[in-house]
């Protein structure tokens, strides 16, 4: 579950390659587990899990939508569960990783978003 709803609900055959993301987002409505704010409570959201990937040689790790809508890149590092859902508006949006290692090193991930379907 994430904020309410099972992934299911939100999207299927989600996939993430080297630089893209594709599937299909399904158009949720009512959805007010991401957002008390009624105008963000309906569309396509997506759900990114970066639970698998070992953080232990970074000091900061956020994701977030380029451009962004709301608050921006969020930091993720110390998130237990290293969950994410994002409301996709259109897919020329990208989505954004910025990693900095213990040793001040930053990288940046950037994943194209324009193989999604939006559904209405």
């Amino acid at each position: 579950m994430v904020f309410g709803k099972t992934v299911r609900d939100l999207q299927e055959n989600v996939i993430v390659s080297e630089d893209a993301i594709t599937g299909t987002l399904k158009y949720v409505t009512e959805y007010t587990g991401f957002s008390s704010t009624p105008d963000l409570q309906e569309g396509n959201y997506l759900v990114v899990n970066l639970a698998n990937n070992n953080f232990s040689n970074f000091t900061s790790v956020k994701i977030g939508l380029d451009p962004t809508q709301g608050s921006g890149l969020v930091e993720i590092i110390n998130d237990p569960d290293k969950n994410g859902v994002f409301r996709i508006a259109n897919t020329s949006q990208k989505f954004k990783i910025v990693s900095i290692s213990v040793d001040g090193v930053e990288n940046t991930q950037i994943f194209d978003l324009s193989g999604l379907t939006l559904e209405s």
